[in-house]
């Protein structure tokens, strides 16, 4: 389970909520109210299976209704019909920080496809992207 306090870099965790549920099916409820509700900008939730055509809609559409963004953690190899992107993380080896990651967007509805670098910046807490270089979507060196 995620512990509030380590996620104090990033934010302040009074305004974190954690829901734990039973099952998928529960867990799949109180993501779609808290999505349609729009009080929180972000709900994510993970998986333990595939979600239907069905499920994946009720998220998507809940999250439209809501003005939320909806991220789910989903175990490798699995995934939905309905998701409107599907991205993959990797951490990248960099002796001096050690939050550098590389994320591909590996399904795209609506746009180019592409990978990025990301790593947080503590000093104004956010989040810091940019292609790698020579692997901007649309390039001679780019590998998508």
């Amino acid at each position: 389970m995620i512990n509030p306090v380590g996620l104090s870099v990033f934010f302040d965790p009074a305004h974190l909520l954690l829901a734990q549920t039973g099952d998928q099916t529960e867990t799949l409820a109180v993501a779609e109210e808290a999505l349609r509700d729009g009080s929180v900008p972000l709900v994510t939730l993970e998986i333990t299976r595939p979600l239907n055509l069905r499920e994946g809609r009720r998220l998507q559409l809940a999250a439209k209704a809501g003005n939320t963004t909806g991220l789910c953690l989903i175990p490798e190899g699995m995934g939905s019909n309905a998701a409107e992107t599907r991205w993959h993380c990797t951490p990248v080896f960099d002796a001096g920080d050690s939050t550098l990651m590389r994320w591909k967007i590996i399904k795209n509805k609506s746009g180019t496809l592409g990978s990025w670098h990301v790593r947080w910046n503590a000093t104004s807490h956010r989040l810091d992207v940019v292609s790698p270089a020579g692997e901007r979507p649309g390039s001679a060196g780019a590998s998508d």
